[in-house]
């Protein structure tokens, strides 16, 4: 009886430290799948004019895990935010680079994700027309075809520059167009302005900017976030992601690596020359901050506020259950960071 017993125990013994082994080889992703809410001209697997960009290129989040055997998968999504949206709802995304807009619109409708940190704030927003355009304003393209990638993060900064100018999008002929497309459109006239970098259209003679606007509160803002399947399962490598992208955005402050990163972001297919252009001159520590600060928080809650009244979306959002602050905050104390980039107010001055 008593040998039963002893080998009842040394089974269940080792049967518990099969057990645990399992249990510690499933503390791990196989691999982090991340959306990247855009696609090169032509869909290439590049984008650029953002940190989370230069950190794909440069196989930041592929070094960190390799030691794990952790696959790294990067998603990229022509069809931007939106698409983002249907990978998120279709279980095949566990972190993203998202606008605004598309975010807001999945969390409307019942996605769940948590807000890590910012991603792009301020930066120069151009309306840009055919080259042979008589338009002399934004008051000029009134019934106009006014090309906008709907769904998406542009579909906000469209509506504050109309309402900038006084006009609505009631007051043109909206068409809905990637930004590939609408570049295409430009050239050949089939619409009369879009949003976009005007550099190489320029030197091709194809277009011209009509209006530039340096105004912080109408230039488009994006963020990255995490399901909250994936956080609640792996917060460890939640942390781990987080703390690689915030030391990344350092890396993309530091004025040192301001031309190689727009060599990296070139490889998306936009010209060197647009990110030069739209670059050049601004301090890259307040683009590239990572801080869910007043002003990205304001900036939200204007997005939400301009989306309900063009009944973009349907039901509320609670923006403030909305954010996890704490791998941020976490990664910022690690990397000795807490001072590194300014926090800004609602009106997008420093505070």
């Amino acid at each position: 009886m008593k040998l039963f017993s002893k080998k009842l125990a040394t089974t269940f013994l080792a049967l518990s430290a099969l057990g645990l082994s399992l249990q510690l080889h499933a503390a791990n992703p196989k691999e982090i799948r991340i959306s990247l809410s855009g696609a090169g001209e032509g869909g290439k697997p590049r984008i650029g004019n953002v940190s989370i960009a230069t950190a794909q290129a440069r196989g930041v989040l592929e070094q960190e895990f390799k030691k794990d055997g952790i696959a790294v998968k990067w998603l990229f999504f022509p069809g931007a935010g939106p698409a983002t949206n249907e990978a998120l709802a279709n279980g095949k995304v566990d972190f993203a680079y998202h606008g605004d807009l598309p975010s807001l619109v999945g969390r409307s409708t019942g996605l769940k994700t948590k807000v890590l940190f910012s991603t792009g704030r301020f930066g120069p927003v151009y309306v840009v027309v055919p080259a042979d355009s008589n338009a002399k304003t934004v008051a000029d393209l009134k019934g106009k075809k006014f090309s906008v990638f709907k769904g998406t993060a542009g579909q906000i900064v469209y509506a504050r520059v109309l309402a900038k100018y006084g006009l609505t999008e009631r007051d043109v002929r909206s068409i809905s167009q990637d930004s590939y497309s609408a570049r295409t459109a430009l050239a050949t006239g089939d619409i009369d302005a879009t949003i976009t970098s005007p550099f190489s259209l320029q030197a091709r003679g194809v277009a011209k900017t009509l209006i530039e606007i340096k105004d912080p509160k109408v230039s488009g803002l994006s963020h990255f976030w995490v399901t909250e399947s994936f956080e609640k399962q792996y917060p460890e490598i939640v942390q781990r992601v987080v703390t690689t992208l915030i030391k990344q955005a350092q890396w993309s402050s530091e004025e040192a690596n301001r031309v190689a990163q727009y060599k990296l972001w070139s490889q998306s297919g936009i010209p060197l020359v647009d990110y030069q252009k739209t670059w050049d001159g601004w301090n890259l520590k307040d683009r590239n901050s990572p801080l869910l600060d007043e002003f990205h928080r304001s900036q939200i809650d204007s997005a939400l506020k301009i989306a309900k009244e063009a009944k973009l979306i349907r039901r509320d959002v609670d923006t403030k259950t909305w954010y996890e602050p704490k791998y941020l905050n976490n990664a910022l104390k690690e990397l000795n960071l807490q001072n590194y980039w300014r926090q800004f107010n609602a009106n997008g001055q420093p505070k």
